[in-house]
């Protein structure tokens, strides 16, 4: 079992408890968010939610429950396993009907405890939480899109160019009940103004010069799945009419034909324009912006959820490194270190271009900011004043394993027992060489 990336809040007042409990979950890799009061513990989860809570039913100021439903009444509140004493099973009981996870009664083993944890995450469907990312911002979406893909209305989903929006609508697909049909997308500003209309619905033979059989339309290949119509902002008022009717009678007629075909389909659209302001330009319907946006999700730019940066470039990068034959190491701490200075103004789109374009040129073993960013280090003259020395070899290789030492600290959040698994080395020949190289447990 491994809990990465994931926040734990603790809620415990007996310190020996409290650091015992700490002491366990940070070994397997969870970030514990540790309140000794009832108060702390609500303002702390109020503004920021963890994946699961540990909370004792007797705290100093108020009861576990209390916490419980002042956390439950906030927008898909965390899983709660309890702690409690003989005399408060009765209580114990009476929260899980009230939609509590679990509970432990006092004292218990750690692996059972450990053990109940990793359940409750599951039935959250935690396991899902890294599926576009690992911040805060980004889980929040995929929670959202989960309980969108229960419903079948239609969604608009908004976010600046680069951002993921093709990739949240793929995910509420995959989420849905309709997962297995097929996902049809549909870039609005790439088709020409004069064919979107037949591609989109279709056309019968004759219908134009040049149409010599029948063709099928988008809206009608996504039957049993969903339509993705993205930059739908640059529709023709002619097509906002047509689609608008395809929407309210959830059925369309082919280019040149009369007979109904009914629309079978989810639809997802998603722009990077201002739809607001588009109506009251008059260059976007009012009624259709009505229709399509029943509900708004928005993809936040990656600039504003940097703890996906690392993970979304490692992902990049194996994803190359195995198209491209590479045997590349990974992403060196400076790469790292470039990758967060940097402002990202194409968002994930950006990220995932660099970092293919890295893995192709890189002259390796670890990916360096200049194979990130070519344009921000010129190539040097061959010859000039620093070209000609060299680092040692010793000094060269500790400096490798530095770097590799504080990228296993940054996945593992300056967890050491994780790290030291990554590594594939004791705990103590980790201890010693962070010792030697000058590395804290936070990984600095």
């Amino acid at each position: 079992m491994s809990l990465e990336n994931r926040t734990v809040g603790l809620v415990e007042d007996d310190p020996i408890m409290g650091e015992s409990l700490l002491q366990g979950l940070s070994l397997q890799g969870a970030d514990v968010q540790w309140w000794q009061t009832a108060g702390a513990a609500i303002h702390a989860m109020s503004r920021k939610r963890p994946d699961v809570v540990v909370c004792d039913i007797r705290l100093p100021d108020a009861s576990g429950e209390t916490v419980f439903h002042q956390v439950a009444d906030q927008d898909a509140p965390p899983p709660f396993l309890f702690m409690t004493g003989f005399g408060d099973i009765d209580q114990a009981v009476r929260l899980l009907r009230a939609g509590a996870g679990d509970y432990l009664t006092k004292p218990f083993d750690m692996g059972d405890f450990l053990k109940r944890i990793d359940l409750l995450m599951g039935a959250a469907l935690f396991s899902e939480s890294t599926v576009l990312g690992v911040s805060e911002a980004t889980r929040q979406l995929e929670r959202m899109l989960v309980r969108l893909a229960r419903v079948s209305s239609n969604v608009l989903i908004t976010g600046e160019t680069g951002a993921g929006k093709e990739v949240s609508a793929r995910f509420l697909h995959s989420r849905s009940s309709h997962a297995s049909g097929p996902f049809i997308a549909v870039n609005c500003a790439a088709i020409p103004q004069d064919l979107m209309e037949s591609e989109l619905f279709g056309h019968e033979k004759g219908a134009f010069t040049g149409a010599s059989s029948r063709h099928l339309g988008y809206a009608e290949r996504a039957a049993g799945g969903t339509l993705f119509l993205d930059e739908i902002g640059e529709l023709t008022p002619r097509l906002q009419s047509k689609l608008l009717r395809l929407i309210e009678d959830r059925s369309f007629t082919r280019v040149g034909g009369e007979q109904a075909i009914p629309f079978r389909a989810r639809l997802v659209s998603a722009t990077n324009a201002d739809l607001d302001k588009a109506v009251r330009l008059g260059t976007f319907r009012q009624d259709l912006l009505y229709r399509i946006h029943v509900v708004g999700v928005v993809v936040p730019p990656l600039r504003e959820r940097p703890d996906d940066l690392v993970w979304l470039a490692d992902r990049f990068f194996v994803e190359f490194s195995a198209l491209q034959g590479s045997e590349l190491a990974g992403l060196s701490q400076l790469a790292i270190d470039a990758i967060h200075s940097h402002p990202w103004p194409g968002n994930a789109r950006e990220l995932r271009n660099r970092i293919e374009r890295a893995v192709a040129l890189s002259l390796g073993p670890w990916i360096m900011p200049g194979d990130l960013f070519p344009e921000r280090y010129p190539p040097a003259g061959f010859g000039e004043a620093g070209d000609h020395g060299l680092q040692p070899l010793d000094a060269a290789r500790d400096d490798a394993e530095r770097r590799h030492i504080l990228k296993a600290l940054h996945r593992t959040k300056g967890a050491i027992q994780p790290a030291a698994r990554l590594l594939d080395v004791s705990r103590t020949t980790l201890w010693e060489k962070m010792r030697r190289y000058g590395i804290s447990a936070a990984g600095e």
